[in-house]
């Protein structure tokens, strides 16, 4: 469940109080570790997030960065030209030794009995930040640097495949079994723009991942992804993360049975009363086939989420199954009872 860790839960919140830097939280591996199991001890799902954030990684290839409590993520030298290009190194990777601690640990700890998830910001989501300085909701100046300075934009996001690929890489290494690339920001571009600025990075990515890591799976989560499915099969990814705004059914048919799904139950369907989320969660699953489908959210779980309803998605996922004697593989209602 994206974002499975974080304010909706109480326990997490007590813990806020005691260290109130983000920053502090994700990059201290006690507490990352600690964070990260908090719903793995309260809900035991398949997979286990390490609690981590995708600008984590820009100190350590010479973007400093802080975060303010309004604000949100602010880098005060956004770079914008060759002369910004300058700051930039290699990925110092001892700089993240936080992360690869806490995946090692993480994996002692859930043992055999769950998936241990890393995950990195694809390289057009990552030079939005770097680029704008910060959150925004218009991308103007990114995109207008397409135009305006390609070349520089084009080095950044060069930079910025080979930093990221080496630390997939590190985490993998590090003990996690499986990747996603959050290209959040990439459904803010034009189809075709998306074509030309993201998709051969993300594809550059996979391909660097494979030379070392051939057996981990790779997942793409593109947020608004709905005019993008095709393409993102493209990028050789293994999984194809699918946001609420697409039909589940109408994703697999544009997709295909060659390639995995992720997803996608609206994060607001954890509001409503328990047997409606039920009847969500079992359309999204018939409709995702019977193979090849990791139930999800098709985005972060949202603060004020009940926890009892966080329980319940992963009780009733838990307690489906498919009946593979029938050649259109009929779903079997699950026998949770609410």
């Amino acid at each position: 469940m994206m974002r499975q860790a974080g304010r909706y839960m109480a326990v997490y919140r007590k813990l806020a109080e005691k260290h109130p830097s983000f920053r502090e939280r994700s990059e201290t591996t006690d507490l990352i570790v600690q964070i990260s199991l908090q719903p793995w001890e309260a809900f035991h799902p398949d997979g286990v997030i390490i609690f981590s954030d995708i600008l984590t990684p820009l100190p350590a290839f010479g973007v400093p960065f802080d975060i303010e409590e309004v604000r949100g993520p602010v880098i005060q030298s956004p770079i914008r030209s060759e002369e910004g290009l300058k700051a930039l190194h290699h990925i110092d990777l001892e700089k993240l030794q936080f992360v690869g601690d806490s995946l090692k640990i993480l994996r002692k700890e859930v043992g055999e009995h769950a998936a241990v998830l890393g995950f990195v910001g694809a390289p057009w989501t990552i030079a939005t930040y770097i680029v704008e300085g910060g959150t925004t909701r218009t991308y103007t100046t990114i995109k207008s640097m397409c135009h305006t300075a390609p070349h520089v934009l084009r080095t950044l996001l060069s930079h910025l495949t080979q930093a990221i690929a080496d630390y997939i890489i590190y985490q993998v290494e590090s003990g996690a079994h499986c990747i996603q690339i959050f290209d959040s920001w990439g459904g803010q571009l034009p189809p075709h723009m998306w074509e030309q600025w993201s998709e051969p990075y993300i594809r550059e990515i996979v391909s660097l991942v494979r030379t070392k890591c051939p057996e981990t799976p790779i997942v793409l989560y593109i947020n608004g992804n709905g005019g993008f499915l095709e393409r993102m099969k493209g990028t050789g990814v293994d999984v194809i993360g699918l946001d609420w705004t697409v039909d589940m059914a109408d994703g697999r048919k544009r997709l295909g049975n060659d390639i995995s799904v992720q997803g996608n139950v609206d994060p607001a369907c954890l509001f409503s009363p328990l047997p409606a989320l039920t009847d969500e969660i079992q359309r999204v699953v018939k409709c995702a086939g019977s193979r090849g489908h990791i139930l999800n959210l098709g985005h972060g779980v949202l603060v004020g989420t009940p926890e009892e309803a966080v329980a319940h998605f992963f009780e009733v996922g838990k307690s489906m199954k498919y009946d593979n004697s029938s050649q259109n593989h009929v779903f079997e209602e699950s026998k949770l009872v609410v």
